[in-house]
């Protein structure tokens, strides 16, 4: 994806939830996804179901199931990226970390990892200390995979607000901050996608005289 099409609305995936089907995790995620779906970009979920269908991810292993390869392929062609995680022991759970794992998978691509794309970060926990450390943890993660972390992440205590239903909360403030979640999300792809400059080998122009590149390297 070198170029991006001006007439097609950003795609937002979502990657979040827990084993637990309907979890406060999944639905705060499906807040924020409709967040970006309000702002012009099309959505697309991988829950708590979904992610228990991976296997551990094993990068000596040459083949991949069926559903590595459908979250490995939404995630390539995504815009941006909205995650969700339970904080468990003071860290992201090993359901969502295991999906993030196999984006190792992207490690080769044109735009390797998640390079380029915004990524809104949600976490909920039983108390305010864990939602904090945990929403730093998840950024840092972020990072490690060339994204771009929105600047507004949400935190949410589930002792103080709870999710009776996929399109219920019982804080309304809350709701808000899910959005803007999403609506960062999508935000940054337009603008990211926007002014990305093209290619002049591919558009046909003259290079004239550059400047020598400068490699980085991860370690």
């Amino acid at each position: 994806m070198t170029r991006f099409d001006h007439h097609r609305r950003p795609l937002v995936i979502g990657i979040g939830g827990t084993t637990r089907a309907a979890s406060s995790t999944e639905r705060a995620l499906g807040f924020a996804l409709r967040g970006a779906e309000a702002t012009g970009a099309n959505t697309r979920l991988f829950g708590g179901t979904f992610l228990h269908s991976l296997p551990h991810y094993a990068p000596e292993q040459p083949n991949r199931t069926k559903e590595q390869l459908e979250l490995i392929d939404a995630v390539r062609h995504a815009d941006a990226l909205i995650i969700a995680t339970p904080g468990y022991h003071g860290g992201v759970s090993g359901l969502v970390k295991n999906a993030l794992d196999t984006l190792e998978e992207l490690r080769a691509d044109e735009r390797p990892y998640l390079d380029g794309r915004a990524v809104g970060c949600i976490v909920t926990a039983y108390g305010w200390q864990a939602a904090g450390s945990v929403l730093t943890s998840l950024r840092s993660i972020i990072h490690a995979l060339r994204g771009w972390p929105t600047p507004f992440g949400a935190g949410i205590n589930t002792l103080e607000t709870r999710f009776d239903a996929v399109d219920t909360c019982s804080d309304p403030k809350v709701v808000d901050q899910l959005a803007t979640v999403g609506q960062q999300a999508a935000q940054f792809a337009l603008a990211f996608n926007a002014h990305r400059a093209p290619n002049p080998l591919s558009a046909g122009q003259p290079l004239g005289e550059t400047q020598p590149a400068r490699l980085l390297h991860a370690v």
